[in-house]
């Protein structure tokens, strides 16, 4: 069958389950081993058995799973990351903290600047830091925290798939990094209220990497008072955040914190905080 046959085959179906069109062609161009881009500009067919795989992975869709479930992978930046069951998605309301960061490093000059990812999940932010720094020709020394197994074997896989140089540590918050002092702290911590509804593909993602407490606040404390024992003095804190938390955190930081700062994302929504180590 022709790729307009397939799609329009399928249409009516994903139209009443709500799966847009960008997904179905995703997952098509998937299946066929090109880009989405090429499922237009080409012409291209299905044989049975791709057929078969197409419609395997739209019914998997429709049935909640994320589209980068299905197809194993999801952009941030200038990369693709490998994700899967057990790993949360990145997104592209995190890649602004790359930005923040690489300024920071950047202010640094020549002076090797270390940094540290708490809950790495896939490596987005500790790779992507990573990485482009060298395409800038700094000197950065990244180290990625990850406790939990499942997550921590997608990040070993993008770094091995990206070639950086990325230290992983498996470790809790609460125990990681005793006695290390770093120039740098990022995080994208667990931070969703307990018990709030989401959609059903974000509910296939790990609530270890979702939920922080009931009121999401807890895990971003903790994650918090790791940044403040490890941070030198000046060092910089990156935290993405809850819509609804930038006050309360903002409140936290004060004390050990100067220079508190808070960001929206590209919705113009609360993201994310940065503060500088007293």
């Amino acid at each position: 069958m022709s790729i307009r046959e397939v799609l329009t085959s399928v249409r009516d179906r994903c139209d009443e389950k709500g799966i847009s069109r960008v997904d179905q062609e995703l997952l098509l161009a998937h299946v066929l081993g090109v880009s989405r881009m090429e499922i237009h500009a080409r012409e291209l067919s299905l044989d049975n058995s791709q057929r078969e795989e197409f419609n395997r992975l739209l019914e998997e869709r429709i049935n909640g799973a994320p589209l980068h479930y299905l197809t194993g992978e999801a952009p941030f930046r200038y990369l693709t990351f490998s994700v899967g069951p057990g790993v949360l998605i990145p997104r592209p309301e995190s890649e602004a903290l790359i930005d923040a960061i690489l300024a920071e490093i950047e202010k640094r000059g020549n002076n090797q600047t270390s940094i540290v990812d708490l809950g790495a999940g896939s490596g987005a932010l500790a790779i992507s830091i990573a990485y482009e720094a060298l395409q800038r020709s700094a000197r950065v020394n990244v180290v990625a925290v990850e406790k939990e197994a499942e997550a921590r074997s997608w990040l070993e896989r993008n770094i091995a798939r990206h070639d950086v140089d990325v230290r992983v540590i498996a470790a809790d918050v609460d125990e990681a990094l005793i006695d290390v002092r770093c120039d740098i702290v990022v995080a994208n911590p667990p931070y969703i209220p307990d018990g709030s509804i989401l959609p059903v593909d974000v509910m296939h993602e790990p609530a270890a990497a979702l939920f922080g407490g009931s009121d999401g606040l807890e895990v971003p404390q903790r994650f918090i008072r790791c940044a403040t024992r490890v941070l030198k003095s000046d060092g910089l804190l990156v935290l993405e955040h809850h819509e609804s938390q930038q006050k309360a955190l903002a409140d936290l930081l004060h004390s050990n914190y100067r220079e508190v700062e808070l960001h929206r994302d590209l919705n113009d929504r609360p993201r994310w905080i940065s503060a500088r180590r007293k």
